[in-house]
């Protein structure tokens, strides 16, 4: 998989998730950024080399 798709679906699952703890919690506008943020980091991380 090529480095921009890892970063994609990474962030794709982290505003997922954090759309559904924002909801849950009831402040959706916090979770869906740091699910972003989460999600992009996760995906940087899978995407570099070992």
């Amino acid at each position: 998989m090529k480095n921009e798709k890892k970063i994609t679906i990474g962030t794709a699952f982290g505003v997922a998730i954090g759309s559904v703890v924002g909801v849950l919690t009831d402040n959706l506008g916090l979770w869906i950024s740091l699910g972003v943020a989460i999600g992009t980091v996760m995906g940087v991380s899978i995407s570099k080399p070992k």
